[in-house]
């Protein structure tokens, strides 16, 4: 006799428990992110500041982290070299920490 379908496949399809929290999961995408942008200035720039932050940040930084993530490489390294200044539209205080520490000569 052939097993029911409706017996099997639940079965098959269900997830396996999560061995680490989400948030854990998270972080380390970020800092995977970080420290591979595209461009090795921004790897230093963005890497260096998730690397000693990330465990530190809230959901809410983390979100606001993201959200500078997706950013066009070229323009964060200008706005957090201080090349240009942070447009009003894409200022915020996520980016302006991460500034500060690049900027910050004791972070090299």
């Amino acid at each position: 006799m052939a097993a029911r379908a409706d017996t099997v496949w639940p079965r098959v399809y269900m997830t396996l428990p999560m061995t680490e929290p989400a948030l854990d999961i998270r972080r380390r995408r970020l800092l995977y992110r970080a420290n591979h942008r595209g461009t090795y200035e921004n790897d230093l720039l963005i890497g260096g500041y998730v690397s000693r932050h990330v465990a530190t940040l809230t959901e809410s930084e983390l979100d606001a982290l993201e959200t500078v993530m997706e950013l066009p490489d070229t323009d964060l390294g200008d706005w957090l070299t201080g090349r240009r200044p942070i447009p009003c539209g894409f200022d915020s205080p996520m980016l302006r920490s991460i500034r500060a520490f690049a900027l910050d000569p004791g972070n090299r």
